[in-house]
């Protein structure tokens, strides 16, 4: 456990405002918020899987995804138990939805929490070691939403940029204006998911709201901190072609035309409760790409497909293809981040 950061005490001392994520909980004695990691206990809010980490692996920067900060790399990535999130079509919800969600033992106490198994004893220091061992230059902070493991997150970033390594979040984008000040120093790429364009898709399906997430994403590209979007492409609940031109007009009007946007193919099989849904057809995504395409943002790339024209990288002055992609193995053709054959540089970080 960690004393938490972001957090008020009410003018009756008898619970706690957790400020971490857009959510703002009012946490009682012996209770956590919706996450269940952040436990309010004797009037602290303490990170519960402080240095534990739930999941650990060397991923390709791709599968982030992140097409256009350092492609080709592999990342140390990690993650915990817990999210703020309650998306229906969660496929790593046997980690996002596992935790100890608003529990107190039956005498009012906090054991049943700090004993729970969060997993791997794993310290920042720890992280940063092994992430240099292994040759990364940088680390992800993944598989959950990091902003609900923001301690450990942020303690593990000041230690990877004093080494030179770079930070990424793979995020809902959900988190408060006060823990983006807190990451922005340290932050160098952010992968943000813009799961639908609708206020009512987001309660329903995600229990949360729509403009913290539109709101953190302007905030990021002003900051200048490298970004990429997407949008899992859900049958019957986030495909409709008005809605998925709307995120298109957001991303070109509202942070930049440069921004990738990623349109990734739902399986419902793998799914925490829409395991009755279908895979998401191919025409589907295709005639998303073209929606993005036609709003004239440069980099559009659909996932999950194994469509090799639509996730290779094309020089947005040429249109000669300058990264190749088939899943996660690549062909760089670019040069340190330019075209070869007109010389265009490409956005982002190579």
């Amino acid at each position: 456990m960690k004393v938490a950061l972001n957090y008020k005490i009410s003018e009756k001392n008898d619970k706690i405002e957790c400020r971490v994520c857009a959510h703002f909980c009012q946490i009682y004695v012996g209770r956590t918020g919706l996450c269940g990691l952040r436990l309010n206990r004797a009037g602290r809010l303490y990170l519960l899987p402080y240095g534990r980490a739930a999941a650990v692996n060397l991923d390709p920067i791709e599968k982030k995804p992140l097409f256009h900060f350092l492609p080709g790399s592999l990342t140390y990535s990690f993650g915990t138990l817990g999210c703020n999130f309650r998306c229906a079509n969660c496929q790593n919800y046997d980690l996002s939805q596992s935790g100890q969600s608003g529990r107190a033992s039956e005498d009012g106490a906090e054991k049943d929490q700090v004993e729970f198994d969060w997993g791997l004893n794993l310290s920042p220091k720890e992280i940063v070691a092994q992430a240099i061992k292994t040759k990364c230059p940088s680390i992800s902070y993944t598989y959950n939403e990091p902003t609900v493991f923001l301690e450990y997150a942020l303690d593990t970033m000041k230690l990877a940029r004093a080494k030179g390594l770079k930070n990424v979040w793979v995020s809902n984008g959900y988190m408060s204006p006060e823990t983006l000040e807190l990451i922005l120093p340290y932050l160098d790429a952010i992968n943000i998911d813009i799961k639908s364009f609708d206020e009512k898709f987001y309660q329903s399906n995600c229990g949360a709201h729509l403009e913290p997430v539109l709101e953190n994403c302007r905030r990021l590209v002003k900051a200048k901190v490298w970004l990429e979007i997407t949008t899992l492409v859900i049958p019957g609940l986030s495909d409709g072609e008005e809605m998925l031109k709307k995120i298109a007009i957001f991303i070109k009007e509202e942070l930049g035309d440069f921004v990738p946007w990623h349109l990734s193919a739902f399986s419902g099989e793998i799914s925490w409760k829409l395991k009755h849904l279908s895979v998401t057809p191919a025409d589907t995504l295709k005639r998303a790409y073209e929606i993005g395409r036609a709003v004239s943002l440069k980099y559009v790339y659909t996932g999950n497909l194994r469509d090799k024209a639509r996730e290779n990288t094309f020089c947005p002055a040429c249109g000669r293809a300058v990264i190749k992609r088939i899943g996660y193995d690549i062909e760089r053709l670019d040069k340190d981040g330019a075209c070869r054959a007109c010389g265009q540089k490409l956005e982002g970080i190579f």
